[in-house]
């Protein structure tokens, strides 16, 4: 018997044995300036070795792939806000992150918003996209680590601002704790606030724990400082203004010296309704937020917060994701990315 002809070698054939991610030998075909000397003759050698031809009909037929990505992402769990006019907010980021990189290669992207309150229906939901791409990317959990250990069973997945223990996947997330600390701790060694209200994201959201657990942990280091009341947030600016309202119905006397919010959208709500009550921001209190969202940067007063580098943070995500689905033999990889304390004018700066 005649043998058949061997299969082209694909773009992950050139990654593996370079040992490189898809992304960096992609960089190298189209722009070969943003890689290392080194690395790029490395890649280019492996290149002309296999005679690897970029074609990307060739690479999808090779390995059967659907050259697609999918992106699950949590619907707006706050029904009294509208993300689709607050501007650019954490999904939209993400989603440009992980666009920018899948376009290098020529991959698309499927976006499917999930209910996280029905976790056997975010499940089934899940399942059902699996089938469609060739890797997933999860924003937060939204299911528990057993089923996500199913999941990742069948698909190559990756979560984002998830859970730094969960066993059954890679994570890439925002170092929440030290940017939550960096900010406590600012609002009371610099402005001496000794009374605070925290308005904490969901419950499920892991980065919103983290940020929470920080915030309590810091104030307990310092003496004299309390937290006076919660408000529990869904992440929408109508939290903030619901928590905004909580606090003008107590007695003055009972304010806070400032509020630290689990995201920028909740602060900007609390902004928003503390201004509309005749109640001065920082004077009479001071608000923070956390994200850096472009908004922030333009109300008066500015928002202060916590800047996580939320397209970094998708593209690596979603790097990593190529590089599990052209090896699912890879080992478990988990990245916190470091924060940055931004200073403006709500915090009394």
């Amino acid at each position: 018997m005649v043998p058949g002809p061997a299969p082209a070698p694909t773009l992950y054939d050139v990654a593996r044995e370079a040992r490189v991610s898809t992304a960096t030998v992609s960089r190298v075909l189209h722009r070969p300036d943003q890689v290392r000397p080194a690395t790029r003759q490395r890649v280019l050698g492996v290149i002309e070795v296999l005679g690897y031809v970029p074609d990307a009909a060739a690479q999808s037929m090779a390995r059967q792939r659907k050259e697609v990505v999918g992106l699950l992402t949590v619907g707006n769990r706050s029904p009294g806000t509208d993300v689709e006019k607050e501007g650019l907010v954490f999904i939209d980021e993400v989603w440009r992150g992980v666009d920018h990189l899948l376009s290098k290669i020529e991959w698309s992207l499927l976006i499917s918003t999930l209910n996280d309150s029905d976790p056997h229906s975010a499940f089934q939901r899940m399942l059902r996209v699996s089938a469609k791409v060739d890797g997933l990317l999860i924003i937060e959990g939204m299911v528990g680590s057993e089923r996500l250990g199913q999941l990742a069973a069948r698909t190559p997945l990756v979560l984002i601002a998830g859970p730094a223990d969960e066993p059954h996947a890679d994570v890439f997330a925002a170092d929440s704790h030290s940017g939550t600390v960096a900010l406590v701790s600012h609002l009371i060694e610099r402005h001496g606030a000794s009374r605070i209200f925290s308005v904490p994201g969901p419950s499920r959201a892991p980065d919103a724990a983290a940020r929470r657990t920080a915030l309590e942990r810091t104030i307990a280091r310092y003496p004299g400082v309390q937290l006076t009341g919660t408000f529990h947030g869904w992440f929408g600016s109508a939290d903030g203004q619901r928590a905004g309202r909580d606090i003008l119905g107590l007695p003055r006397a009972h304010w806070p010296d400032a509020i630290i919010c689990g995201n920028d959208q909740m602060a900007i709500g609390a902004i928003r309704e503390l201004l509309a009550a005749g109640v001065r921001v920082p004077a009479d209190i001071a608000v923070v937020g956390f994200d850096d969202v472009y908004a922030g940067a333009l109300l008066s007063p500015a928002l202060t917060t916590v800047r996580q580098q939320v397209g970094l943070l998708a593209e690596r995500a979603c790097a990593r994701l190529l590089d599990r689905i052209a090896d699912p033999t890879l080992p478990r990889h988990v990245e916190l990315l470091p924060t940055e304390l931004v200073i403006r004018k709500s915090c009394g700066c």
